[in-house]
């Protein structure tokens, strides 16, 4: 496939975890691929796990307005439009901290990165998908488990997930005039180096700290691009996807 014929997609948080599990997974499958992140070094790596792949690194922080129009400028220039958005970019933040504990600029961190970062690409998605010929693409919000259940002292991540619910549905409301598909992917535990901790103990609601299983990340890739691959008449809503038996359904 050449650039131009090749569906398209954006992947933010692409140099890292599961951003660059879905990057490699789709540049594989045979889409074109700009792969957006805050260090160009790892997203050179994650070019280089898909050699011979049509893929265009854009180094860029989510958080920043400026970052996300030159983004999506790069994308279209390169590729002629936008396809799909896998809205991945964000944090944890400090972990472990409560929340009376916890400092207004580590708040402000994970909101500008997990809340407003996925907005600012959703939005410059939106525009791009709304005008392009033919009209329409897909968003896919990265969730995960906490936008239902949360952990203990998480309260800035946990808010941001839910948060980032509700802007999945009201982008899915507002796109339908103009064939743009949105859905939100809820994962738990998949095997990155984010979640590398979970191997060795997470803490637990009732106090304890404990080993929980994890998942292969290439299991999350590939649910993705089944998302990412129905026709724009078919949308998954809401996926989740976890390690089947960590502490989730019966948290707490």
């Amino acid at each position: 496939m050449t650039d131009r014929n090749s569906k398209i997609a954006v992947v933010t948080g692409a140099g890292s975890g599961i951003g660059r599990a879905v990057a490699v997974e789709l540049l594989r499958a045979g889409w074109s691929v700009a792969l957006a992140g805050r260090r160009a070094e790892p997203l050179a790596e994650t070019a280089a796990l898909a050699p011979g792949a049509a893929s265009l690194a854009v180094p860029a922080d989510v958080s920043r307005p400026g970052d996300v129009d030159a983004l999506f400028t790069a994308v279209v220039e390169r590729f002629g439009r936008v396809d799909l958005l896998f809205n991945n970019a964000g944090t944890f933040g400090p972990g472990g901290v409560p929340v009376e504990e916890l400092s207004y600029d580590a708040w402000r961190h994970v909101v500008d990165t997990n809340l407003n970062g996925a907005f600012l690409c959703a939005q410059a998605a939106y525009r791009r998908m709304k005008e392009q010929d033919p009209q329409g693409g897909r968003i896919i919000n990265n969730g995960s488990v906490s936008a239902h259940t949360p952990r203990p002292h998480s309260v800035a991540y946990t808010a941001t997930k839910h948060a980032l619910t509700g802007l999945t549905k009201s982008l899915s409301l507002d796109g339908r005039p103009y064939r743009i598909a949105v859905g939100q992917i809820d994962i738990g535990n998949a095997a990155t180096d984010m979640t590398a901790r979970m191997r060795t103990g997470a803490l637990q609601a009732n106090g304890e700290v404990a080993p929980e299983p994890v998942m292969d990340v290439a299991d999350v890739a590939r649910t993705v691009r089944h998302m990412a691959e129905l026709p724009l008449e078919a949308n998954v809503q809401f996926a989740t996807v976890l390690a089947t038996t960590m502490p989730y359904l019966g948290r707490g």
